[in-house]
C-alpha cells in the first residue's frame, strides 16, 4: 500500500507547508524501512498465499516493525527526532504519520498484524483483508493518491499566487506530485512494493 501512505503524505504537505516533504514520505514509510533488514536477516518474513498471486497475494509477519506497539515505538522515536529538529508541531505530525502506516495496513492487511512485538503472548492478530478485494483496496488508494494530488497541487499554486511566484512551478510540483503517487499505485498493483 506504498501509494496510500504517499498519498497521506501529500495531504498532510498541502495542510502543513512548512513540514519538509521528504520527511512526510519517510514517515508514512518508516515502519517499512525498518522491516527490510529484519526481513533481509530472517526476523521478519513474507509468505505467500496460495493461489493468490500479486497484489495483496502475501502474508507478512513483520511481528515487530508492524506490531502496534512496535509501530507506537518507532512512532514516538520519530515525533521527538522531529521535534528536536523542527518544533513541536511537525514532531507531532511525524509520529502521526508514522503510526498512520498500521491503520492503513489494518485496513488492507489479512489477519497478520500483531498487537505485541514478536506477537508476545500469542494474542489474536489483526487485519480486516481488503487485500483479498484488490478493486476495492485499488479504490481506496486511488482516493487517497487524487485527494494528495488535488490537495498538494491547490496548496502549492495558493503558496505561489500568495508570494508573486512563478505558478507554473507549482502546476509542475502538482504534476510531478501525482504522477509519483500513480507510479506508486502501479509499484503496488504489479507487487514490486
Amino acid at each position: 500500500m506504498f501509494a496510500g501512505h504517499f498519498g497521506i503524505s501529500a495531504i498532510v504537505k498541502a495542510k502543513y507547508p512548512e513540514a519538509p516533504l521528504w520527511a512526510l514520505m519517510l514517515s508514512t514509510q518508516l515502519l517499512d524501512v525498518f522491516f527490510v533488514p529484519l526481513f533481509i536477516s530472517g526476523i521478519e518474513t513474507v509468505k505467500s498465499v496460495e493461489g493468490v498471486f500479486g497484489y495483496g497475494g502475501s502474508i507478512i509477519h513483520a511481528d515487530y516493525t508492524h506490531s502496534f506497539v512496535g509501530a507506537l515505538l518507532i512512532a514516538i522515536i520519530a515525533a521527538l527526532l522531529a521535534r528536536w529538529r523542527w518544533g513541536n508541531r511537525i514532531g507531532y505530525i511525524i509520529g502521526s504519520l508514522v503510526i498512520s502506516h498500521w491503520f492503513l495496513d489494518l485496513m488492507v492487511h489479512r489477519s497478520d498484524l500483531p498487537i505485541l512485538p514478536g506477537n508476545l503472548g500469542n494474542l489474536s492478530l489483526l487485519g480486516f483483508g481488503l487485500w483479498q478485494f484488490p478493486l476495492i483496496s485499488v479504490g481506496l488508494e486511488s482516493i487517497l493518491i487524487v485527494i494528495g494530488t488535488i490537495l498538494y497541487t491547490r496548496s502549492a499554486l495558493n503558496r505561489a499566487k500568495a508570494t508573486n511566484n512563478n505558478i507554473s512551478k507549482a502546476i509542475v510540483a502538482g504534476t510531478v506530485m501525482g504522477l509519483l503517487l500513480v507510479l506508486s499505485l502501479g509499484s503496488d498493483w504489479m507487487s514490486i512494493g
